[in-house]
């Protein structure tokens, strides 16, 4: 996500607040089919502290700001979720897993459609709190399809890994799951080498779409 300087500190409040929905989306789908763990555990509420990671939600987004790094990532504190309390375990962990990316591309869409109302009611573009409006809500779109489509990458702990797992015989399940302890040094090296680059694309196909017809 190629933005200024100055959009990477306006997309902070953003970031927090798009991973905080993505969780709650988790720990509400789950209690909806019939795990409360996230719920008795205070995490369905939008009260940002609970759901502060110390690394993936202020550490990490300050560190790529100090290095001007394209693009702008985080997470917050992951709901408790008990799998065996679920009415289909194997199902619904898949929806449970998808409600955080399908969270995020919600929020893209009805910001999409914020700024068609703006466009089409005609108002000054470029007066200042008009133009501050549409900043935040084009970066609050960046923001949540990054975070949406870079969760689907099937790669444990990842919501698409979670996806893909209740697909699979239950023995190649286990193995597949079993990679989770290598999760974050396989996501890390292949952003190293560039192997999600294609993400990008998908994520500005995406946009496109949003726009077509603006």
């Amino acid at each position: 996500m190629q933005i200024s300087s100055v959009d990477l500190i306006l997309a902070i409040p953003i970031l927090f607040f798009a991973v905080v929905i993505h969780e709650i989306s988790h720990g509400w789908v789950a209690y909806l089919n019939g795990d409360d763990t996230a719920k008795m555990s205070g995490r369905l509420t939008l009260n940002p502290i609970p759901h502060i990671d110390l690394v993936g939600t202020i550490i990490l987004p300050l560190l790529l700001i100090i290095i001007r790094a394209p693009v702008l990532i985080g997470w917050a504190k992951p709901v408790p979720v008990n799998p065996y309390r679920l009415n289909n375990p194997t199902k619904d962990m898949a929806k449970v897993a998808f409600a955080g990316p399908g969270s995020n591309f919600s929020i893209a869409v009805l910001s999409a459609l914020i700024i068609w109302l703006f466009k089409i009611s005609n108002l000054d573009p470029y007066l200042f709190i008009n133009s501050l409006i549409i900043k935040l809500l084009y970066i609050n779109i960046q923001i949540n399809l990054i975070l949406g489509v870079f969760n689907l990458v099937p790669v444990p702990p990842l919501d698409g890994s979670r996806i893909v797992s209740a697909f699979l015989p239950p023995d190649i399940a286990y193995k597949y799951n079993q990679l989770e302890r290598y999760g974050i040094f396989i996501i890390f090296l292949m952003l190293s080498f560039g192997l999600l680059d294609f993400l990008w694309i998908i994520v500005k196909f995406i946009q496109t779409l949003l726009f077509m017809g603006m």
